[in-house]
């Protein structure tokens, strides 16, 4: 999938650092959906997704959100516009099973499966984003031409609900039309253009995430200001009388800058702010709690009878050692202290069968999960 690359290479040379195209990423690639059913996922309450339209109604790069209906695409164009949905693989077990293939880098950096369709000319303009992305070409043909990386500096144009660079000019000769398994790994602040060259392109958005300083510093201070007691604060005992009382001395900010550093600066509870951020559910309100507390009893039954537990779509998990026998378990925004196996089963791909009783503590903590809603028991389905 990455060229001939092995992960290591990848990550050493690439990741973070320049775009890579990989022909054939995907031997013999079968899009999980049509552009059909694309639509209908737009159509539906609670997916995010937008429409971009070139030469819209109300002016150039119209963004119009959804859900949309039928009517939305009856009156389109046949050309120059693009249908976005987020998160697809929230909803398309066959697109999440695509995330697999990318289990070389850490599960807690993935964002979701955005897919784009576009008939001839759809584009949403030269832009840059500020995540590391996989273009996957699912169907069709796109063209990708690169602009290089910009700065945050770089001038947008005004008016519109799009952040498309004033500038672009392609770079070195970085043009190249994809094919369907074809892919396009772009590193952050690298600027691109991608504009559909056939009626059935379908465009895999493999994202990851990443909070900004100034969302990594509000949050981290957030969550150690829940904990701080009132009596921390700023101190200045043994101070010198002031020369004049109405200066803010080099002292005194010295004092106020190792408060904050002191406070900031413990490695444990960093470790336990990072994995509950970086756990957070893209659309909360997808998962569904109980209402009624879970038996942990009623559990091991049902469990011992031969159901099972699954993951909620959307839901995300990590794990980290405390010690060589206990670490907290990350899930959806929340941490629980537990046996280290037990963490690292629920967090990874283990089945959510009978055999995880075996582990002290998983009855309790697969009822929490299952109270909070980060796990459903599984629903079986007729084929």
């Amino acid at each position: 999938m990455l060229g001939g690359l092995t992960p290591a290479e990848f990550l050493r040379d690439f990741w973070q650092q320049k775009p890579l195209l990989i022909r054939g990423a995907f031997a013999d690639f079968e899009c999980p959906l049509d552009p059909d059913e694309l639509a209908g996922l737009a159509c539906e309450e609670g997916i995010e997704a937008r429409l971009v339209e070139k030469h819209g109604a109300k002016g150039p790069w119209q963004v119009s959100h959804g859900p949309f209906d039928e009517r939305t695409f009856a009156r389109l164009p046949e050309r120059d516009w693009s249908l976005l949905v987020q998160a697809v693989d929230h909803y398309v077990p066959e697109v999440a099973e695509l995330l697999e293939a990318f289990d070389f880098l850490p599960r807690w950096r993935l964002d979701d499966i955005m897919i784009s369709y576009a008939p001839p000319g759809g584009s949403v303009g030269p832009h840059v984003d500020q995540y590391d992305v996989f273009l996957l070409q699912g169907n069709g043909q796109r063209r990708w031409q690169l602009g290089g990386k910009v700065g945050d500096d770089a001038p947008i144009i005004d008016g519109i609900d799009l952040r498309i660079l004033e500038r672009f000019a392609v770079e070195d000769d970085d043009d190249w039309v994809l094919e369907p398994g074809d892919m396009l790994y772009l590193p952050p602040g690298w600027s691109h253009l991608g504009v559909s060259q056939s009626d059935d392109c379908l465009t895999l958005s493999v994202g990851f995430r990443a909070p900004s300083a100034d969302e990594a510093i509000t949050s981290f201070a957030d969550f150690l200001g829940e904990q701080l007691p009132p009596s921390r604060r700023y101190a200045d005992a043994g101070m010198v009388p002031p020369a004049d009382p109405a200066e803010l001395d080099d002292d005194a900010v010295a004092r106020m800058r190792g408060l904050i550093l002191e406070t900031l600066d413990d490695p444990a509870q960093l470790a336990q702010w990072f994995g509950r951020v970086m756990t957070q559910p893209k659309y909360v309100d997808q998962l569904v709690s109980s209402e009624m507390p879970t038996d942990p009893d009623a559990l091991v039954a049902a469990l011992q009878e031969g159901e099972m537990l699954v993951r909620s779509p959307g839901s995300r998990f990590a794990w980290r050692a405390l010690d060589n026998e206990c670490a907290t378990l990350f899930a959806d925004g929340d941490g629980a202290d537990c046996s280290l196996p037990l963490a690292k089963a629920l967090a990874g791909n283990a089945p959510l069968d009978a055999q995880l009783l075996d582990i002290e503590g998983a009855a309790q903590l697969l009822a929490a999960l299952l109270d909070a809603g980060s796990l459903s028991w599984e629903v079986e389905t007729d084929e």
